[in-house]
């Protein structure tokens, strides 16, 4: 069974659910120290000017030190009417905008959200669904997983009953080989090439929000997502 891991990022590139469709289940690690200005509550969209960041604005005050699953959303800031307001401007215009928007909507407007990692993992599942990506998810902290840096996917692996761990290639930085071989578990790296697909605004962009790839392509996303190479 192939897990893959990783925080619960927002409206992430292709290369993130590239690892959810190679993975049996997906586990959103958010028993983790946040980042901020990380793309867990930011990533970028296409622009006529070029790409631009949407930021989801966080309370940092005096929480330095939390969780990725403890960090709350600045909702003094009207952030999802000006993102939504951001994506109609530049995604009117694209061919498959009207298919995914007004639903893209809902969940923005679902509840007033809280929790960051609430959200993002709502909007990921969104658009897995979208995407037709079936696949299991699980919360890093719901199944008590314990450890720090290598321990702690060790042990979410093995409490899931996963024999294969897929990582990107930056894994290999920090992450100890040994400690999962010691435990029954091979580690496989994947490495994404990112494929070129039409786009409005000029000469094609790579790493953009995955909802770039949802307004141009619509039901071709998966296709065109699924064509990245994997070299392992």
């Amino acid at each position: 069974m192939i897990v893959a891991i990783h925080q619960p990022n927002y409206i992430p590139w292709l290369g993130y659910f590239y690892k959810i469709y190679k993975s049996d289940i997906f586990v959103f690690l958010d028993n983790v120290q946040f980042t901020k200005n990380s793309f867990q509550n930011r990533n970028k969209i296409k622009t006529p000017q070029g790409p631009i960041w949407l930021t989801e604005p966080i309370l940092m005050k005096g929480r330095f030190r939390q969780l990725t699953n403890e960090v709350e959303f600045n909702n003094r800031i009207p952030w999802r009417e000006k993102h939504l307001k951001t994506l109609e401007m530049n995604y009117k215009k694209a061919k498959y905008f009207d298919k995914y928007f007004p639903k893209l909507q809902k969940v923005y407007f679902k509840k007033e959200w809280k929790k960051l990692v609430d959200f993002n993992i709502e909007l990921i599942k969104f658009i897995c669904n979208e995407l037709g990506l079936n696949k299991r998810f699980e919360i890093a902290s719901e199944l008590e997983a314990n450890g720090k840096a290598t321990n702690l996917l060790v042990d979410i692996c093995k409490r899931i009953g996963a024999d294969v761990y897929l990582s990107g290639r930056g894994g290999q930085k920090y992450q100890r080989e040994d400690i999962f071989n010691n435990a029954g578990i091979n580690v496989v790296y994947s490495n994404f090439k990112h494929p070129t697909y039409p786009q409005l605004w000029g000469e094609f962009e790579p790493n953009l929000s995955v909802l770039d790839l949802l307004f141009n392509c619509g039901p071709e996303s998966l296709i065109i997502l699924s064509s990245g190479e994997d070299e392992q």
